[in-house]
């Protein structure tokens, strides 16, 4: 019996064996390395896979220091301009100039500000409070943008313990009080235009992180923690509190929810009152959408698949239905609180594909599946547009602006990125033109979500731009990471369509080029320098602008080729005298009069999850010498650049 036992097992195991893994297909690699005083040196890494059926793909993986960003990555982007560079770089290495002690200078006195917003580590959380008037504008600040899309709280319950903190003499739960201050903290980034409140947001993001790495979790291990998680990454993002690692804090709020079954539809566990069902359908549909977001930006792999969940939709409910004791949703024609994170739920799947296509190893997507990713994302998105606009019509309540720009922005950014791999060939090869319109106008698209004032909406314009318009242009302009960055995007490939064109004349006739890709650059100048202005120590995005706009200029102007590198030095030298009598005063001001010329050393207060991101702050932007790869792109703290 013994041996027969066995022998039916060996049959078994032979009829359900899996069949082996084909092999890969032949991969052809060339890496090129680019070395410049300038830019420093960094590698690409050129793969492509032969398809006897189509276009062979090249994919680009930037390669910098111990990181590898996959093609989604804004410096896919970036090494594009290493042109730019490689112009001036013989002029300074000839000549010399002011640029190299400008920068010096600059990223001297950026530390110095930086220095002081940047509380002790740890920094345990403290009852305090700014006075009520203000912590009601910075939640309502809070509920207006961020939770809108991405719903975290169940709004009516937050209130209510919120309320009492003001009329109650006893002391509130830690746990509330962290919850609290990340929404604070996220609501001061769109408080005012100046983001006066910067100090005070990193100091409260500060606390509640070192409150969550309590190293005993599994008493945190709860709804109410795991929202102050999430809302512990938005912040850490948008406020750059080690912002760069969101691909990694990600993973772990990602595994976080995994493990206390947030996958898994409540349908499916225990029973559980209807709020709490749908908190766990929310914060997980959050969660992979930060998670998703956090792939795309930092060209990383998403690591889930659809086949990793079966965590439905949240349903179509209004906060205040979910206190009944057996809610019913509303039909899905009618606008709620889940009606935007509902409508972005269902491109979840063509946007999950989209950065498997571009981040994932042996993803050699050919163009003819980018045509066909696109196709499906815009075909999702055009019903999503009939549903909106239906809300629209009707007398009840409506989406925000806030709400439907953000949903522009996202569709439009994962566009631009789709089609990114393709742009630099498109300006050559006409077989990828559909790219190249797909890029630009998809630019301009996330462009005119994130500034309703641009001069390039001044036709679409019928009246003055409201105060609910100018939340989303507060969020980037003081912000930092997923919004910002597809605001660079949209600059740079305007900028590298103008050269393009402007490269390409061969008309003695007017030339049609775009007026308002032009007006684009010009506003992206502004723009740069407004985030300056806010706070931002980083003043690599405004230079770059200015050189992308001095080099374009020059095309205009016809300027000999030999005269083009003076012309961008003095571009580069205008602008650093600009933003180093600027810090000089920032800096004055935080010193209240002391020497600015002494750099206080920033290591002293890093924060442990900073890990060593804070290492790539190098001291050369514009070095004589061999710099590590890609310097002058990743700056502070591998921060992307805002052109």
């Amino acid at each position: 019996m013994k041996s027969t036992i066995r022998r039916l097992e060996e049959q078994l195991a032979r009829a359900t064996q899996t069949p082996a893994a084909s092999p890969r297909s032949p991969v052809s690699s060339k890496i090129e390395t680019t070395t410049s005083g300038i830019a420093g040196t960094f590698h690409v890494n050129h793969e492509s896979r032969p398809d006897a059926n189509s276009h062979a793909v090249s994919r680009n993986l930037v390669i910098h220091k111990s990181r590898l960003f996959g093609s989604s990555h804004w410096a896919q982007a970036a090494s594009m301009f290493r042109d730019i560079f490689e112009t001036i770089e013989p002029y300074i290495r000839e000549k010399g100039s002011k640029a190299v002690s400008g920068i010096k200078r600059c990223k001297d006195l950026a530390r110095l500000i930086k220095s002081q917003r940047t509380p002790q580590w740890p920094t345990p959380p403290t009852p305090d409070l700014p006075p009520k008037g203000v912590a009601d504008e910075l939640v309502d600040c809070y509920l207006r943008t961020m939770e809108t899309t991405f719903r975290v709280l169940h709004i009516p319950t937050f209130k209510t313990e919120y309320d009492a903190l003001w009329v109650s003499d006893s002391k509130p739960s830690t746990a509330f009080t962290v919850q609290l201050k990340l929404v604070l903290a996220i609501g001061a980034i769109t408080y005012d235009d100046r983001f006066s409140l910067r100090a005070s947001a990193i100091r409260w993001v500060y606390e509640a992180h070192t409150w969550l790495s309590d190293p005993d979790f599994k008493p945190r291990l709860n709804i109410q923690s795991l929202q102050s998680r999430v809302l512990l990454l938005i912040s850490r993002e948008a406020i750059n509190v080690g912002g760069d690692s969101s691909w990694i804090s990600a993973g772990a709020l990602l595994r976080t929810a995994l493990y206390m079954g947030l996958h898994r539809d409540p349908s499916h566990l225990p029973n559980r009152t209807a709020l709490a069902a749908e908190m766990r359908r929310r914060l997980w549909n959050t969660i992979l959408e930060l998670s998703l977001q956090a792939s795309i930006l930092s060209g990383g792999m998403p690591l889930i698949s659809l086949s990793d969940f079966d965590c439905e939709a949240p349903g179509n409910f209004d906060d205040e239905q979910l206190l009944a004791e057996d809610p019913v949703p509303k039909a899905d024609h009618e606008y709620t609180q889940t009606s935007i994170a509902r409508e972005l739920r269902k491109t979840y799947p063509q946007r999950l594909a989209i950065a498997i296509f571009l981040n994932n190893l042996d993803s050699y997507g050919t163009y003819e599946g980018t045509v066909r990713l696109d196709a499906e994302l815009r075909t999702s998105y055009r019903g999503i547009c009939r549903t909106l606009r239906g809300y629209s019509s009707r007398p009840d309540p409506a989406p925000s602006y806030f709400e439907t720009r953000v949903l522009d922005f996202i569709i439009h950014y994962y566009l631009c990125c789709l089609h990114m791999p393709f742009f630099e060939r498109s300006l050559r090869e006409a077989a990828f033109a559909f790219s190249r319109k797909v890029v630009i106008e998809s630019s301009l698209r996330v462009w005119c979500a994130i500034y309703p004032s641009s001069n390039i909406m001044a036709a679409a314009r019928q009246h003055e731009t409201s105060v609910d318009q100018e939340w989303m242009t507060r969020f980037v302009t003081s912000g930092f990471g997923f919004f910002r960055t597809g605001t660079m995007l949209a600059p740079m490939f305007a900028s590298l369509e103008l050269k393009a064109q402007l490269q390409d004349e061969d008309s003695l006739g007017p030339s049609p080029y775009r007026l308002d890709l032009f007006s684009l650059l010009s506003d992206a100048k502004v723009r740069a320098w407004a985030m300056i202005e806010c706070g931002e120590t980083n003043v690599k995005g405004y230079l770059l602008s200015c050189l992308v706009n001095a080099q374009v200029e020059a095309l205009m102007q016809g300027i000999h080729p030999n005269k083009v590198p003076e012309h961008l030095v003095q571009a580069a030298e205008a602008a650093e005298e600009k933003c180093i009598a600027f810090m000089e005063e920032k800096a004055s001001q935080s010193y209240n009069g002391l020497s600015i010329d002494t750099v206080v050393d920033p290591s002293a207060n890093t924060a442990p999850f900073m890990g060593d991101w804070e290492f790539l702050m190098s001291d050369a932007f514009f070095s004589l010498g061999n710099v590590e790869p890609m310097t002058w792109l990743l700056n502070d703290e591998s921060r992307p650049f805002m052109m």
